[in-house]
């Protein structure tokens, strides 16, 4: 059963008991992402993300890795547009070492001047890799056609240019910010020790931020730009996406659309997948994915050929997306994904990890938690008009487009 605790200072820690098994899950949840950097800060969230991870007053980067691996335990993190998840995995008995290593990697990280340029070079290779690697460019391309000059479509990683204004006094000044009380969860799933909820309480329960600085606005509700970005790299295969507007997270909607994106790209027996893959052999990769945050949404198309039979994908993609729009969606179908994604949400539930991401993740954009009946009730609840009213309202609007092809055979 999921508890809730919240503390003197506003933290509020979420926690799972799962007595048959052996493991703990443990996420700190920051919110704080992407969408709450200034253009002069881009990529400064996920830039801080890293420093974490390069010693403390009294450990150093490798010392933390070391005290991870001696208890056979997983360490990691990630930065998304919306929040940041610093998190470990390791055995129940080495639930308190975690959690405490956790804690000193949050509270007392140093940001030593030659830890910090060592880890840009680490993050502008990380840019550089990306760049490299056009299946990934692609997207973030989309991102930027999408939502030109708004947050929502600047890359998490920042820029080369970003990167190099990046000091202690800029990541201290942000963390005064945004790292407050009140934006932290603790999320732990698993077979949780005796004591474990008090001893996270004392080390996350004490602190208060040191910023003067006033609440943080609410975003501004993005604009989406039907445009059109085409790069030509040194690459044997062309790659495509397609973005279209979607849903907020929040939105009553949003499972409708889940089964939606289930059909058209989701998964193996997809629409995209069958046409494209399976009936005209034009792609190894076609798939579709809805990303979905507090206040928008956006649905992305991706596929990837051979550089002479891009322009064919690109026809069968539209091809395949207007037949849904004028032929509709079937009952079949729709109750196929259905059945998958409850299939999808019962089997995480074998996860710790899983269900650590979910509660905490949940308690950050709703501050409230659907049991798993509920969240089954809500899938059964779509049906074939609501389904056919979001094809209506999304793949009838003018995309946007990101485009990579070779460089001996633009698109």
């Amino acid at each position: 059963m999921l508890q809730k605790r919240t503390s003197q200072n506003g933290v509020r820690i979420v926690y799972e008991h799962i007595p048959h098994v052996r493991s703990v899950a443990v996420g700190v949840w920051v919110n704080v992402g992407s969408r709450h950097e200034t253009p002069e800060e881009n990529g400064l969230t996920h830039f801080i993300e890293h420093m974490l991870f390069k010693g403390t007053a009294t450990r150093s980067a490798r010392q933390i890795a070391e005290e991870f691996d001696r208890i056979g335990g997983h360490v990691n993190a990630f930065t998304s547009k919306e929040q940041t998840c610093y998190y470990a995995k390791v055995l129940d008995h080495h639930a308190k070492h975690a959690i405490s290593v956790l804690a000193d990697m949050f509270f007392h990280s140093q940001f030593d001047e030659v830890e910090l340029e060592k880890e840009r070079q680490v993050v502008l290779e990380e840019i550089l890799m990306v760049e490299d690697t056009p299946d990934d460019d692609v997207h973030e391309q989309l991102w930027n056609v999408m939502y030109p000059n708004q947050p929502l479509g600047a890359s998490i990683l920042g820029t080369k240019e970003s990167l190099a204004t990046f000091n202690k006094d800029s990541i201290q000044q942000f963390m005064d910010h945004h790292y407050r009380p009140e934006h932290i969860v603790i999320s732990i799933a698993g077979n949780i020790p005796e004591g474990f909820i008090d001893y996270t309480d004392s080390l996350f329960g004490q602190f208060s931020s040191s910023s003067t600085r006033s609440e943080r606005p609410p975003f501004e509700m993005p604009v989406f730009n039907p445009g059109d970005s085409r790069k030509s790299r040194e690459t044997e295969q062309g790659h495509i996406c397609l973005g279209y507007p979607g849903l907020s997270v929040k939105d009553k909607h949003i499972y409708d659309l889940v089964v939606l994106n289930n059909i058209l790209g989701g998964n193996m027996s997809s629409r995209l997948f069958q046409e494209v893959r399976e009936e005209k052999a034009l792609a190894y990769s076609i798939y579709s994915y809805h990303s979905s945050y507090e206040d928008s949404g956006s649905v992305a198309i991706y596929g990837g050929t051979s550089s002479n039979q891009l322009q064919k994908l690109q026809e069968t993609i539209y091809e395949t997306i207007q037949k849904v729009v004028d032929e509709g969606v079937t009952d079949t179908e729709v109750n196929n994904a259905k059945e998958q994604l409850k299939g999808n949400l019962m089997l995480g539930l074998e996860s710790t990890n899983a269900r650590m991401n979910r509660n905490g993740k949940n308690e950050l954009v709703f501050n409230e938690h659907k049991t798993y009946d509920e969240v089954l009730q809500s899938i059964d609840e779509v049906n074939i008009h609501q389904v056919q009213k979001l094809v209506t309202d999304i793949f009838t609007i003018k995309p946007a487009i990101s485009i990579i092809t070779p460089k001996d055979n633009p698109l």
